[in-house]
């Protein structure tokens, strides 16, 4: 009995399938390769990629590719970016685990939507940020018409791509 229960299994005996090239992507030691995150806008909401690099980005340098908007594969897939032209006038400076980002004075914060924010700081947070343990856990503080002494408004990169606040002490 016990054996037309395992040969009525109905799966019939099959050859090889050709399923494509080999897996790849583990690196050799020695031979590590680097990302960078940068965060795009899709149709479905904010999306990373990562695009190779030959050392850490600081969040500055991360930026500015970001900045420089999606390649023409990532544009191809959908991914758009959101944040308004500023190229050389959206700065970021680590200190603390943190990262300060100023926007320029032509831009105001207003003018930006909660995806180009989310754009900005989830890829400050995935950049090379010192002291920190986390993307999720690195504040991300925006100073609005590139004031310095101003109090700025803190977020922070959840999971899934898109900016939280940060509340602060009553």
């Amino acid at each position: 009995m016990l054996i037309a229960t395992a040969a009525g299994c109905a799966i019939g005996p099959t050859s090889p399938v050709h399923a494509g090239s080999p897996a790849s992507g583990i690196q050799p030691p020695g031979t590590e390769a680097r990302f960078v995150r940068l965060y795009f806008a899709s149709p479905t909401g904010t999306r990373a990629v990562s695009r190779p690099t030959d050392r850490p980005l600081s969040p500055q340098q991360a930026l500015d590719l970001l900045l420089e908007g999606p390649t023409p594969a990532e544009h191809q897939r959908g991914l758009i970016s959101q944040v308004p032209p500023m190229s050389g006038q959206l700065t970021a400076t680590t200190a603390d685990g943190a990262v300060d980002i100023f926007v320029p004075q032509k831009v105001s914060t207003g003018d930006l939507d909660v995806t180009a924010v989310s754009q900005i700081a989830c890829t400050a947070a995935h950049a090379n940020v010192p002291g920190s343990t986390s993307p999720t856990q690195i504040d991300i503080r925006i100073h609005e018409n590139n004031i310095r002494s101003q109090t700025p408004w803190t977020v922070r990169c959840g999971p899934n791509g898109n900016v939280t606040p940060v509340i602060t002490g009553s």
